[in-house]
C-alpha cells in the first residue's frame, strides 16, 4: 500500500506556487524583423487572440522601431525593415536583438523566400541573439511549402524552427505558438505567455501530453513505490499551471484532494487490475501506462472543468477523468 507524505505534497506546492509567481513578475520581449508587408501585425493579433498591432503596413511606414505592449508584460518590437539595415535605426535596432527573448524573422512564402538581403540580415542578427524562429507567412498564397522550409533550414544549419502559417487564415498559428513556447520554457516565461494569450487549448494539451510522457517513464521505475514523489511533483505541478492558464484559483487544500483522488483512489486501482490482466507480470511496464493514463486523466479532466466553469472536487474528478481515460489504455501495456 502506497502511504502520501504529505511533507512531499507541501514541498511541490510551495515550490511550483513560488516558480510560478516568479515567472509572473518577469516581462517579455520580441523583437521582429522582416520586410514590409509580411504579415507581421497579423501575425501578432491572431498568436494574442485580440487586436494588438495595427494592420496593413504601407512600405517604409515603420522607421524607428515600434513597440506593442500587450498584457503590461510582453512587448512586441516592430524593427525597421531590411531596407534599413544601414539606416540611422539599426543601432536602435539592435539593442532589442540583443535583449529579445525572442526573434521572429517573418518571412513572404508568396515571394522571393530568403533573399540576399534576408540572408545577410539573418546572417548579423544570429552573432548577437541565436534565439530565433523563422515565421514563413502566407502560405496561404504559395505553393510547395515543404520545399521552402527545407530550403530554409537547408540555408541555416537546421539550426532554428521554420514554421509556415498563414495569419489571414490562422493555420498553423498553434504550430507557433507552440515554438514560442519551447523557447520560453527555457527562459521560465513559458507560463507567462501561455497565461496572456486568449488561446488555451491547445497549450493546456501541450502541457498534459508533456506530462503524461514524464509520468509515463517515472511510473516504470523498478523500485516499488519510488514513483510516488516525482509522480506527485508532476500532478501538482500541471494541475497549478492549468490554474494559472485558465485564471482559476486552487487552494492547497483542494490540490491534494484533487491528487488524492487521482493517485490512489478507485479509478487508480481499477485501471491497474485492468492493466494486469492483460500482461500478467508486466511490472514497470504497466506501472508506467497507469502513470501516464492517470495524469492524463487528471489534466484533460481540469481542463475540461475549466473550460466549462464546473467546480471540481474529487468525485467530478474522477467522473471526468474516467471518461477521458476510457479508451486511453493501449492494449498489451503499451504506455500512452
Amino acid at each position: 500500500m502506497i502511504e502520501f507524505n504529505d511533507s512531499d505534497f507541501e514541498r511541490a506546492y510551495e515550490e511550483e506556487v513560488d516558480r510560478i509567481n516568479e515567472q509572473l513578475e518577469k516581462e517579455i520581449l520580441f523583437a521582429m524583423i522582416g520586410d514590409v508587408n509580411t504579415g507581421k501585425s497579423s501575425t501578432i493579433n491572431r498568436l494574442v487572440g485580440e487586436e494588438v498591432a495595427s494592420v496593413g503596413a504601407q512600405p517604409g511606414e515603420t522607421v524607428i522601431v515600434k513597440k506593442y505592449k500587450y498584457k503590461d508584460k510582453i512587448i512586441f518590437a516592430d524593427t525597421p525593415g531590411l531596407d534599413d539595415i544601414n539606416s540611422k535605426n539599426s543601432e536602435e535596432t539592435e539593442k532589442f536583438f540583443k535583449e529579445a527573448d525572442i526573434i521572429l524573422f517573418f518571412l513572404n512564402a508568396a515571394g522571393t523566400v530568403f533573399s540576399d538581403g534576408e540572408k545577410k540580415y539573418f546572417d548579423k542578427i544570429s552573432k548577437i541573439n541565436k534565439k530565433i524562429i523563422f515565421v514563413m507567412n502566407k502560405i496561404d498564397a504559395a505553393d510547395d511549402i515543404p520545399g521552402l522550409v527545407k530550403y530554409v533550414q537547408d540555408m541555416t544549419g537546421y539550426n532554428y524552427s521554420v514554421v509556415p502559417i498563414s495569419s489571414k487564415t490562422g493555420e498553423h498559428i498553434d504550430r507557433l505558438r507552440n515554438a514560442i513556447l519551447d523557447i520560453l520554457k527555457k527562459e521560465n516565461k513559458d507560463i507567462l505567455f501561455a497565461k496572456s494569450i486568449k488561446a488555451k487549448s491547445s497549450t493546456a494539451n501541450k502541457w498534459i501530453l508533456s506530462a503524461a510522457a514524464t509520468a509515463t517513464g517515472i511510473g516504470a521505475a523498478p523500485i516499488p513505490g519510488s514513483d510516488i514523489v516525482p509522480l506527485t511533483t508532476i500532478q501538482v505541478g500541471l494541475m497549478l499551471k492549468l490554474a494559472t492558464l485558465y485564471e482559476k484559483s486552487i487552494s492547497k487544500d483542494r490540490a491534494k484532494e484533487l491528487i488524492l483522488s487521482s493517485l490512489m483512489g478507485s479509478l487508480g486501482k481499477n485501471i491497474f487490475r485492468q492493466a494486469i490482466k492483460l500482461i500478467p507480470g508486466a511490472g514497470s511496464i504497466v506501472s508506467g501506462s497507469v502513470a501516464g493514463s492517470l495524469t492524463l486523466g487528471l489534466g484533460y479532466a481540469v481542463k475540461y472543468a475549466y473550460e466549462n466553469n464546473i467546480e471540481l472536487d474529487a468525485d467530478i474528478l474522477k467522473s471526468l477523468s474516467s471518461i477521458f481515460m476510457k479508451e486511453k489504455l493501449v492494449s498489451k501495456g503499451t504506455a500512452i
